[in-house]
């Protein structure tokens, strides 16, 4: 028995196979393609666009940023020597009025704004939110900020006494930088004086001249190696010539390097040795300075000791309006406004002299040196020539035997 064919089954698929259709060129395609999306090297806009927490660092910083701008400026600026006309300026009747005026521009003032806009920020949030709750704007189980004093009288002296050693111990580098470079000014017209006063004209006029050169580019080399930013090639180019020059901008140590071109110059004079001996020994007065002048800038006061003057100053300062708040109530914003001013200056202003040498006028000493080492080169001939002359009327007015010519 024969079993029924069972109908067949549908299929989806088709055995239809597409002829390939032929592709034309693209000149004969009736539309124009679609254009692809050029690779842009950048990014878009949107990706670009600054983030919350970045817009809100940069704005907490543009003030602290501004204040260091002005002080560093500051720092850069050339100090100038007195003279009688600034005396008489410095302890006029008037000065108090005119530091009172120029207050604004001053470095230090200016420093100080970070600083006290956030302390007196903290006062104020403070002082809002205390009264807030003495009426009872804001729920009753919140607490007034407020503490005894007895804290703060026992802690005030503690930090008049730490204000004023970090004073002190700052004052004292700068009085060491500054007697360091008084003997640095000493030693090399010293040194100078006696190259001309030892050194014949006759036979070293040449190499007396260039030993001279590098005497006085000296102080100037010094300078340029403890200021930061200095163009120490701008400095010496009127003072050295341009193969020695090159030689001392290439090295790495700038003063060491004219101290070698001083101590070989000085072995190819003819001199005696005694006097050689005495010019070399004049060359330890500018390796002292040297030494002095990089320890200084080297070797600040102890870290530790500038930190714990700082965070003292800002646990004061954070808790001082809620010591202040019984007994001040709103004041206490003017008054963590002058202490923070007063105190924090006091800080500043041993910050600043810390590093001596931006805050002397090693500029216009140096320039002192370079006039005073040329006089002397200008008028040696002068006065040489006038003694001889005097000699030699003097010879004349006298017989070989001692008594006067009639």
């Amino acid at each position: 028995m024969s079993q029924p064919s069972s109908p067949p089954k549908l299929s989806l698929y088709s055995n239809f196979t597409p002829k390939p259709i032929l592709k034309l060129p693209s000149s004969t395609l009736p539309f124009p393609s679609k254009p692809t999306k050029p690779h842009l090297p950048f990014k878009p806009l949107s990706s670009l666009s600054p983030k919350p927490h970045q817009t809100l660092y940069s704005l907490l910083r543009a003030i602290p940023d501004w204040a260091d701008h002005v002080k560093e400026r500051g720092m850069r600026q050339k100090r100038s020597l007195y003279n009688h006309h600034k005396w008489v300026l410095h302890r006029s009747s008037l000065r108090h009025l005119r530091h009172l005026l120029s207050s604004l521009s001053s470095r230090v003032i200016l420093s100080l704004i970070p600083p006290v806009i956030a302390f007196t920020s903290v006062a104020t949030v403070i002082a809002c939110y205390n009264s807030a709750v003495e009426s009872l704007l804001l729920p009753s189980f919140l607490p007034v900020l407020r503490a005894s004093s007895l804290p703060y009288q026992l802690t005030a002296p503690a930090l008049a006494l730490l204000l004023v050693f970090r004073t002190e111990a700052s004052y004292s580098r700068f009085e060491e930088g500054r007697k360091t470079w008084t003997k640095v000014v000493a030693g090399t017209n010293d040194f100078a004086r006696l190259v001309m006063a030892s050194v014949d004209n006759s036979s070293n006029s040449s190499l007396k001249n260039a030993l001279l050169s590098y005497i006085i580019a000296f102080p100037v080399a010094l300078k340029c190696h403890v200021i930061h930013g200095s163009d120490i090639g701008g400095d010496l180019q009127t003072l050295l010539e341009v193969d020695d020059l090159a030689v001392v901008l290439d090295s790495k140590h700038r003063p060491r390097c004219i101290i070698e071109f001083i101590s070989q110059s000085l072995r190819l004079l003819n001199l005696e040795e005694s006097k050689r001996n005495m010019l070399e020994s004049k060359i330890s007065c500018f390796h002292e300075g040297i030494g002095v002048c990089e320890q200084l800038l080297g070797i600040p006061i102890p870290l530790s000791y500038t930190r714990l003057t700082s965070r003292f100053l800002v646990l004061w300062h954070v808790t001082l309006p809620i010591i202040l708040w019984d007994d001040c109530h709103w004041i206490v914003i003017p008054a963590t406004f002058v202490s923070a001013a007063s105190l924090f200056c006091i800080e500043e202003v041993g910050v600043l002299i810390e590093e001596p040498f931006p805050m002397l006028a090693l500029d216009e000493l140096c320039d002192h040196v370079h006039d005073n080492i040329q006089e002397a080169i200008a008028t040696e001939k002068v006065i040489l020539s006038q003694l001889t002359s005097k000699r030699k009327r003097h010879s004349k007015n006298h017989s070989p035997n001692g008594w006067p010519t009639s």
